[in-house]
Formats: C-alpha cells, structure tokens, sequence
C-alpha cells in the first residue's frame, strides 16, 4: 500500500471484512452459540457444514482441557482417524496429561502400569526422554504440585495442549489452524517489531556520525518533531495484550484498534 502511514487512520475498512474475522475467530474457538447470535445480528453468512464439527471440536477441547485425556484421545481417534499417529508429539502431550491425572489422584499403580504401556515406545526416542523423566519424578513427590514439575500439573499447560490439539484437528479437515484474528495480529506485531528494529539502527548509524548535538556533521537534523509522524521510542511495546491472555469479550472488542494499527506486509 502507497499511502501515508499517518492517513491509515482515514482508510476505510469494508464492514463485510470485520465480519469475516470475527466469524472466523468465533468458528475457530467453537463459539457455537455466540457465532449464531453474531450472524443473526449482522446477517453475516453461516458456515453450516462447520457447525457440527465445531461441536466436536468443542467437546474434545473440553476434554482435554480439564485433564479428560483419554476421553479426548477416543473422540479424537473417531473425529480425525490417524491424526494422532501422525503427530506423535501431540499424542505423548495428551497421555502425559492422562498419567498426571493419576498422580494427582494418588493412583501410583494405576499411573505406572499406565506409563509402561503406553510411553515404552516413546521412551525410545531422545527427544521424549527428559520429558519423561520429569514427569516420572512426579510419582516421588507426596505432593506433585509443590515438586519442581509443578507446570506440568497447572491448567496453563493443560490449555497448551488443548489448544495445539484443536489447531491439529482443523488442519487434519483442512481447515485454517489459525484463525484471522490471530494472523492479524500476529503480522501486525511481526511488522510493528521490524519498523522498530530499522529505526534503531538508523538511530545508531545517525548517532555515529554526529557531533555532540546528535545532529550529523554538516546537516541539519531532518527528524520531524514529535506528533509530526514519528512515534515516541518505545511507543506500543508492552502494549501489545498476547490474545491468550484474553477473555473472548476483550478480544472481540479490540479487534477495531488491531485493524487500525495493522500494516500490510
């Protein structure tokens, strides 16, 4: 795009777009019930061929997230067969939430013959040995939340991993993994991060080749002022909220200032 960074705020935005993003957010996250308030408010086209898959989604994602692995592996197995045997590191994350289920439940001999059976082929792997190792060292503790591996025990990693399993099932149906809002936003921020970088090389070029007064030798600065269009160092960093750390409301609702800070790649 040729025009003025600094008009970007008088470039119009099509509604229709806003919509589409939105839906696909929605669809995305398996917002069933609100996706359906949304389009019978904005009249936006419903994705039907995706509104029982996404209630599949939904449950699997459940499942998971609350520590359910092995209901999340059975529906996952009839939902995306052969997804799971594709995707060996999903596979181990969601039976290493299942065995750290039975730890916290206090069922040791339960938790080991449940480890012997199914992590003995990933035991063969490097990769898959130190993890396997901490979460074996659970079994040591009387209270395996106040081991050294308490992460892996928080709902943080449980969300991890639903998430990435939710990811892996819309790519498996050929789906986007990512929804538009968070490729906005994450080219946003990819681009916000470069124009940063490049200004604070010219800073230092600009700085190295100027007399005490930080003009360059023989010129006079040609800077412009503050509220001329350049931003203030450091403007926006820290500003930008990580969408995971958001309830879908607060994401919903800053996706105006998003598209207005977005900058085409």
């Amino acid at each position: 795009m040729d025009a003025d960074p600094r008009q970007y705020e008088n470039i119009a935005i099509n509604e229709n777009d806003i919509h589409k993003i939105v839906r696909s957010y929605l669809v995305h996250n398996c917002f069933k019930d609100t996706l359906e308030s949304f389009v019978a408010c904005t009249g936006v086209k419903q994705p039907v061929d995706h509104l029982e898959d996404m209630e599949k989604r939904k449950r699997i994602f459940h499942f998971a997230l609350d520590g359910n692995a092995s209901k999340a592996i059975e529906l996952t197995e009839e939902f995306a067969p052969g997804l799971l045997e594709e995707n060996k590191d999903l596979h181990f994350d969601l039976l290493s939430l299942h065995f750290v289920e039975l730890v916290c439940s206090r069922k040791i001999d339960e938790a080991l013959g449940f480890a012997q059976s199914k992590f003995t082929p990933f035991g063969k792997e490097q990769k898959y040995v130190e993890k396997l190792e901490d979460f074996m060292a659970l079994l040591a503790y009387e209270e395996p939340e106040k081991s050294p591996m308490f992460h892996l025990l928080s709902s943080e990693h449980r969300q991890h991993v639903a998430d990435s399993l939710n990811r892996a099932i819309l790519a498996h149906t050929k789906l986007p993994s990512y929804s538009e809002m968070e490729r906005l936003i994450q080219q946003a921020t990819v681009v916000r991060q470069c124009l940063s970088q490049e200004l604070g090389k010219n800073i230092c070029v600009m700085s190295s080749t100027s007399n005490n007064t930080g003009v360059p030798w023989g010129r006079t600065s040609t800077l412009p002022s503050r509220g001329r269009g350049l931003p203030r160092r450091g403007a926006g960093r820290g500003a930008l909220p990580v969408l995971g750390q958001l309830p879908p409301e607060g994401r919903l609702l800053l996706l105006p200032f998003w598209l207005l800070l977005l900058v085409p790649l």
